[in-house]
């Protein structure tokens, strides 16, 4: 790489934050530009609708660096300014001011955007979306002044918001379209035990169940679910999933899918195009399948991965997924990709405070899902990483040492 090099990253999140570091550290000495649409330097998400949200910590902790870094490490932020479109032809990006921005290479790091509710009453005051730290702060202040709080949606993003609101003090509804909370990543028998946690902390947790309509004069007073019962509030928080965010691509050429298609160096179809993070559907060689995952790891290590091979050092991106959500005083933690038709394994009691379970496909270990169990979580990422061979019959018993089945033994 050339000192005249430019190396644009579109995407002020933790995936890009970490690339242009790595971009510095790996001893890249053109200039790194990184195109952010938040006013804000690169963060973390997680602690939005956790600590942020209950005013545990400072806000400030969210971000990865101080300041000052960025100018000490010669790296260029362009902040609240959106990315328009993608000139391949020309090696350039155009921004929301109309200023056109030459590349060398180019890092897409975009994330994922909330998919949002179009019923009556989903423009009142008092309907929030989580996805920034600005709306992290506007539910906090909402949720300080309130009682009563209705949350659509029972997946992590919605769960986590629901612990937060009852650890608040608040009242709290959740609505979940489905029969079983997250029924297609942990399966029936999980996703139940997983309800009862939420039922076991106070959450008045209805299944089944969507949203018709947000009342109020002025406010958000009430939601109408689907069934037309009328379930009084003083806020609202709308978890209902996230989509790439891949607009401003339309007509560049690249390959869309479910994301930016990437290999498993991160490059798109476009020469010199490189994808990382919730935007990036990559294709993974040791599970021999495209994956496009939407958590915290994997947008750090991949963004980290996807600068090296920008700069000629690549390897083939292939971690085992790991995600976790901190819920009330429970850990919940998740290895490997499973589907809804892997077979589910759970070792001992059924208990939805100490919960071990396991997804089996072929033979093989594809994931696990636990809560308050940490060890055997990272045990079972070893087994997975090893290649999953393992008896369902060892998945079972609590007798068997799964340290000692990852290690070989």
């Amino acid at each position: 790489m050339a000192a005249s090099d430019v190396f644009v990253i579109v995407g002020a999140s933790l995936a890009g934050g970490r690339a242009a570091e790595t971009l510095r550290q790996e001893g890249f000495d053109g200039r790194v530009i990184l195109v952010g649409a938040e006013p804000e330097r690169p963060y973390e998400r997680p602690p939005l609708s956790k600590d942020v949200l209950r005013g545990e910590a400072p806000d400030d902790k969210v971000y990865l660096r101080p300041p000052d870094f960025y100018e000490e490490q010669d790296i260029e932020l362009r902040l609240g300014v959106r990315a328009q479109r993608l000139v391949p032809a020309e090696h350039s990006i155009i921004l929301g001011d109309a200023e056109h921005l030459r590349y060398d290479r180019l890092l897409i790091t975009t994330g994922a955007k909330v998919r949002q509710l179009n019923v009556p009453g989903c423009n009142l005051p008092g309907v929030y979306y989580l996805r920034t730290v600005a709306d992290a702060k506007a539910i906090r202040a909402a949720a300080r002044a309130a009682t009563r709080a209705v949350v659509i949606g029972a997946g992590f993003i919605g769960a986590e918001v629901a612990a937060s609101c009852r650890v608040m003090g608040l009242d709290v509804t959740v609505l979940e379209v489905l029969p079983v909370p997250l029924q297609r990543v942990l399966g029936e028998d999980v996703g139940n035990l997983y309800a009862q946690i939420h039922r076991e902390n106070g959450v008045d947790l209805r299944l089944g169940e969507g949203i018709a309509e947000f009342r109020g004069a002025g406010r958000v007073e009430e939601v109408v679910t689907s069934s037309g019962t009328r379930i009084t509030c003083d806020l609202a928080v709308v978890g209902v999933g996230v989509q790439p965010e891949v607009d401003w691509l339309e007509g560049s050429g690249i390959e869309l899918q479910n994301g930016v298609v990437v290999d498993e160096f991160c490059a798109t179809s476009l020469p010199d195009v490189y994808a990382a993070g919730d935007v990036a559907n990559w294709w993974h060689s040791g599970l021999g399948e495209r994956l496009r995952v939407e958590h915290w790891e994997n947008a750090q290590n991949q963004g980290i991965a996807a600068a090296r091979s920008m700069l000629g050092k690549g390897e083939p991106y292939a971690p085992v997924p790991y995600f976790w959500s901190d819920q009330y005083d429970l850990t919940l933690q998740y290895v490997g990709h499973a589907s809804g038709q892997d077979e589910v394994i759970i070792r001992g009691p059924r208990d939805p405070r100490s919960l071990l379970a396991f997804y089996m496909r072929d033979g093989r270990l594809r994931a696990a899902f636990g809560v308050n169990r940490p060890r055997d979580i990272t045990a079972a990422r070893r087994l997975i990483r090893n290649g999953g061979e393992v008896r369902r019959e060892q998945l079972a018993d609590e007798q068997v040492d799964l340290r000692r089945l990852a290690k070989g033994g």
